[in-house]
């Protein structure tokens, strides 16, 4: 996924902050021709680059991510998981954070491929994976990672049940604890 800067960037960011100000303001199912309003941009614009209202969703939630809980290179696997779960926390425990996502969930097709911005974060997850393979650390696959941390932060948003500060790190203290002594490649690794 290329970044992009300048006139482009502002156009993204003044459409991200759009779509989370009306899902925000209850408007759950605001078409596109009204968040290119909110945005002050044309319609097509949107439709251009986003091709769909999903697909801006899951684009704005996803970029709110990686900015918010970059997976950090620390040199060592817990503490890059523990930043990055952290980060996923904070965002998990602001209402702007619930909102995207449970706007997500509520809007992605059951048997939909994930796009590239689903893709760019599970790249994410593997890098962090791999250096820390490359180190002699054992590693989980990104499966793992998804199953004892990312699955119970969201889940804890979608039932409305608090998300409460140091949940991450008891999360990725059970995930590391689950893992066997042994670094040797493991079966199943990608994302």
């Amino acid at each position: 996924m290329t970044r992009p800067g300048g006139r482009s960037a502002r156009v993204r960011d003044a459409v991200h902050e759009a779509v989370v100000e009306l899902l925000a303001a209850g408007e759950i199912d605001a078409a596109i021709p009204k968040i290119a309003e909110r945005a002050g941009v044309n319609p097509t614009s949107i439709y251009r680059r986003w091709g769909s209202r999903d697909h801006l969703l899951l684009d704005a939630a996803v970029t709110r991510l990686r900015a918010k809980s970059p997976i950090p290179d620390t040199g060592s696997l817990r503490d890059d998981l523990l930043g990055w779960a952290e980060g996923v926390e904070r965002s998990m425990r602001d209402r702007r954070g619930q909102i995207l996502l449970r706007a997500l969930v509520a809007t992605m097709a059951p048997d939909e491929e994930p796009v590239e911005y689903l893709r760019a974060r599970g790249d994410d997850l593997q890098n962090a994976l791999d250096r820390a393979a490359a180190r002699g650390e054992p590693v989980p696959t990104v499966d793992e990672v998804l199953d004892f941390v990312l699955a119970p932060l969201y889940l804890r948003v979608l039932f409305r049940r608090p998300v409460e500060p140091g949940t991450a790190a008891r999360l990725v203290g059970r995930l590391l604890t689950a893992l066997p002594a042994d670094p040797a490649p493991r079966a199943g690794r990608g994302g």
